[in-house]
């Protein structure tokens, strides 16, 4: 179905009313209703993961600037709706869609999120989220006590003491890693001897005052690039992440880790945090935490563990152990929307100290005031909607042993796939996988492995192209270091996520992938 042209959304019907008062009234619209969740159905019941139309032939559709002057009748704009954007819509549902981080979601999740927007609760503030907030503080320390697992009488004190605070909960993972160095910097270069701190000083002041050239923040090549944009926004500079390098099994090198830290500190550079990585976006590998959190502790830095991919292997017996030693971070980021089959925009941050996040605490006059219980005293946001509703249910409908399950099971999926792409000819795997995501390539079948690095790149860069654009099923790519001193290579990335991706349905993706790479040979 082609997009809508920018004609048709430049010149609706519109009616042609008085304030348009109808659009508020409770019980109004059952007809509206109905169509959305009839258009909700097309999409979620809809073939492949795309349309197949490229990016630019969509954009053309969407070229009209001009705002309506009269109100547009809802089933015109739903009608506009569903041929422009749900119709070419990402499927992220789809069990063939295996590229990134975003899955199928659980059938509650559609009329929870009915019910969250009919609350409009702002949670950062407890005139708009009466309930919500201790209901918000209950879903955090429930979560705290997976990564932490501090005896009941910690949570008893602390779940809802309005001093402590044992979680935000933000957006995403980029909020809660910058929440995170946020942190660190705040308690590192407070206020001391007269000095006000970097959060008045700035960062140059304070490094001045407290006698640093600098101030860094170590870990892994595969830091997140959240971290780029936590050191631009909190003065520390992009170009003061130390990335140490990754064995083959792209886990950090913790002789090397170690090492590092150890030079900064003798050069008189400040070592703001050391981060561990659990779950890289990459390849899905993990740190080894313990000896990481060893390296944090005698340097006597801060522990931030990323585990906003792998977070969710704390519900597995199985694979639980993979994250031995997270309980010992100072602060650990998970992102629900992930693993845990939230809506996105659903991330989390805890801290092993209840005091920790008065370090960043903000006050305003008509809010959010001293000794108050307003979640936004210690949150970067603003303003943020009660998305915790959705990682409550979660909670309770899974259980941990609900989540454990799916979790095993789709480390499984991925272990089957790698065991095919190993077997298959013309595939190649690059790594084994740790957890859940599988990178491997294709070989041109006429040069096989004799062909160029550059030329392989090349061929799996279009190849991957090509299965998105065909828009039947779709695994990401990305670059992978090989370690042992090896040139990056790209890699096609498969995240095996979703619970509704069967066998047969990794066959079909390398089934297509095998036909597309000798359609392109034969070219």
């Amino acid at each position: 179905m082609p997009p809508p042209t920018s004609a048709a959304v430049r010149a609706p019907r519109h009616l042609r009313l008085p304030v348009p008062l109808h659009l508020f009234a409770p019980g109004d619209g059952d007809d509206d209703e109905r169509r959305i969740d009839a258009l909700v159905r097309r999409f979620l019941e809809g073939e492949g993961v795309g349309s197949g139309v490229d990016e630019e032939t969509l954009a053309r559709g969407f070229r009209s600037t001009e705002i309506p002057a009269e109100p547009v009748a809802v089933a015109e704009y739903l009608e506009l709706l569903e041929r422009g954007v749900v119709a070419h819509a990402t499927r992220t549902a789809s069990p063939r869609y295996i590229g990134h981080m975003t899955s199928a979601l659980p059938r509650f999740v559609l009329p929870l999120a009915r019910l969250v927007a009919a609350l409009n609760q702002n949670v950062v503030k407890l005139e708009t989220s009466r309930s919500l907030s201790p209901f918000e503080r209950q879903t955090l320390a429930m979560m705290h006590r997976l990564v932490y697992g501090f005896p009941p009488r910690f949570y008893d004190e602390h779940a809802q003491a309005v001093e402590s605070t044992l979680g935000v909960a933000t957006s995403g993972g980029t909020l809660a890693n910058l929440t995170a160095l946020w942190c660190a910097r705040n308690g590192r270069l407070g206020p001391a001897d007269g000095f006000a701190g970097a959060e008045r000083e700035g960062m140059a002041a304070a490094l001045r005052h407290h006698g640093y050239g600098r101030a860094v923040v170590v870990g892994s090549a595969l830091m997140h690039y959240s971290f780029d944009k936590a050191a631009d926004l909190l003065g520390i500079g992009a170009g003061n992440l130390v990335r140490v390098p990754v064995d083959r099994r792209q886990r950090v090198d913790v002789d090397a880790l170690r090492r590092t830290v150890e030079r900064c500190q003798a050069e008189g550079s400040l070592v703001l945090a050391v981060v561990g990585v659990a779950g890289s976006t990459d390849a899905g590998s993990i740190d080894p935490l313990e000896p990481v959190a060893d390296v944090a502790r005698d340097a006597g830095v801060h522990l931030h563990v990323d585990a906003a991919w792998g977070g969710a292997l704390l519900f597995s017996r199985r694979h639980r152990a993979l994250l031995a030693g997270i309980e010992r971070a100072d602060t650990v980021t998970i992102d629900p929307h992930k693993q845990m089959y939230t809506p996105v925009g659903t991330g989390l941050l805890f801290f092993r100290d209840p005091g920790l996040a008065r370090a960043v605490e903000k006050h305003a006059r008509y809010i959010v005031r001293r000794g108050s219980a307003d979640l936004g005293r210690r949150s970067l946001e603003g303003s943020r909607p009660g998305a915790v509703v959705f990682l409550h249910a979660g909670l309770c409908l899974f259980g941990r042993e609900g989540y454990g399950r799916l979790v095993d099971e789709s480390v499984r999926k991925a272990r089957y796939m790698a065991g095919h792409v190993r077997e298959r000819h013309g595939f190649e795997l690059l790594a084994e996988p740790e957890t859940n995501i599988v990178l491997y390539r294709l070989l041109p079948s006429r040069s096989g492995s004799d062909a160029g690095a550059d030329a392989l790149d090349r061929f799996n860069t279009r190849l991957q192209r090509a299965q998105w654009e065909a828009g039947h099923s779709f695994v990401s790519r990305t670059t992978l270091e090989p370690g042992g001193g090896a040139a990056p290579v790209v890699a096609l990335r498969a995240v095996l996520a979703n619970p509704l991706t069967r066998e047969a349905d990794i066959d079909a993706v390398l089934d297509e992938q095998a036909a597309l790479a000798e359609a392109m040979d034969d070219r």
